[in-house]
């Protein structure tokens, strides 16, 4: 049993009715923490061992008393030795609920997170993407791996998790696991759906998320210039498979798709649109929201050259796509060939589309966030800003060279 266990009778004397009877009350101390509950018997005050947490004397009303006080020592010791040979966490609370009846249906914190994700994986196509559900087992593994750090035990009951579970959490994402602020934040996010869960079904009494706030940090998103673009484009390439690399990235810049859009993207995604032109029609695996682009010359271009390709007609593909962790590890060198200073993913061109191809040239930002498959106009006002930045740039760099004229000229 664990040295730190302990159990202490006492009364209340404060509290005493008009008879001089006063409440029995239990506290429960394990580790530090404290648990107390009322074991719904009454003592005269002068009749109370406050020394041997027990009633004086041999009355029968003692001996009642001290009988049922010897049966909650044990009740409670058996429960402490169940959990300890279970090699379960345990704590005073968990105690007390167990003795009280409230902890038949106790619920631990991994145990509901894997069952939500097992859910999640079976609902991938349907209602969740396949990202989602990685982003879900990535957050599990992150808190399994904080509570072993932590609490030295393999799970916790739900519980158990509180403010002070949840900004330890926070701060083991930021420091151990070096995870910027908005990473953290969404990994917290995806906790916080299990919590809530857990609430619902009244597994916990309250939202222990009731008074943790954060908010994303807006982060100016890199995007390729048009003079960066027309460098790419003019680049003649040592391998077949970079150059592939190359204009499928392109294609994105054209096109606005993310990389999980581009790689399913097939001839049944091509249609004849409104205007007559070719268009892309397709739902986004990120969202499941429909994205509807009239292809651009550049991009049916690059549909065209890979259009005879027998792999691809095959698997009714129309681009020779890598994986996402070749394509940017190719873009990166592809980024050097080319002298561009800027941390090349392939996620940039889909920033690029908006920016140095639509909104730029005058495109609206609604028929923007049509083709990029937003919920949400907030999502593309974010490039707005980004290019307002670019104009106070652009325009402080004006500034500085009309200044060194003026200058230049005072010397004269």
């Amino acid at each position: 049993m664990n040295n730190s266990f302990s159990l202490l009778f006492y009364i209340k004397k404060c509290k005493a009715d008009t008879n001089g009877k006063a409440n029995i009350y239990l506290r429960i101390t394990l580790n530090g923490q404290r648990a107390e509950l009322s074991i719904r018997r009454k003592v005269l005050i002068d009749k109370w061992n406050s020394n041997m947490n027990m009633a004086r004397g041999n009355s029968d009303e003692s001996q009642e008393i001290n009988r049922y006080i010897s049966t909650i020592k044990n009740k409670i010791y058996s429960i402490e030795q169940q959990y300890t040979s279970e090699n379960k966490p345990v704590t005073a609370i968990l105690l007390r609920d167990s003795y009280l009846g409230k902890n038949s249906d106790r619920r631990m914190l991994l145990e509901i997170f894997e069952e939500h994700n097992v859910k999640v994986n079976k609902l991938i196509g349907k209602d969740f993407a396949a990202g989602t559900a990685e982003r879900y087992r990535t957050a599990k593994k992150h808190v399994s791996e904080y509570i072993v750090k932590e609490y030295k035990v393999n799970d916790i009951p739900v519980k158990q998790v509180d403010l002070k579970f949840i900004s330890g959490f926070e701060y083991y994402l930021k420091t151990t696991r070096n995870c910027g602020h908005n990473t953290a934040v969404k990994y917290i996010t995806n906790f916080k759906k299990i919590i809530r869960i857990a609430f619902a079904n009244d597994w916990i009494d309250k939202d222990p998320f009731f008074h943790w706030k954060a908010k994303l940090k807006v982060v100016d998103r890199e995007f390729l210039t048009e003079e960066e673009i027309q460098k790419m484009v003019e680049k003649k390439l040592h391998t077949e498979r970079l150059d592939q690399v190359k204009d499928i990235f392109i294609f994105s810049c054209f096109t606005g798709l993310a990389y999980a859009d581009v790689k399913k993207l097939s001839k049944d995604d091509i249609v004849i649109g409104i205007d007559g032109d070719r268009w892309i029609k397709i739902k986004r695996t990120k969202t499941d929201t429909r994205s509807n682009i009239p292809i651009l010359p550049t991009a049916d271009a690059l549909i065209e050259k890979y259009a005879s390709l027998p792999h691809l007609l095959n698997d009714n593909k129309l681009l020779p796509v890598l994986s996402n962790q070749k394509m940017n590890a190719y873009l990166k060198e592809i980024a050097d060939l080319c002298g561009i200073d800027k941390n090349l993913t392939f996620h940039l061109a889909r920033h690029t589309f908006a920016t140095t191809v639509t909104l730029t040239n005058g495109v609206p930002m609604e028929s923007v966030s049509k083709m990029l498959g937003h919920k949400s106009l907030k999502t593309t006002q974010h490039y707005a800003k980004i290019l307002d930045r670019k104009v106070s740039d652009d325009m402080k760099a004006l500034r500085n060279k009309f200044q060194l004229e003026k200058d230049i000229n005072r010397v004269i």
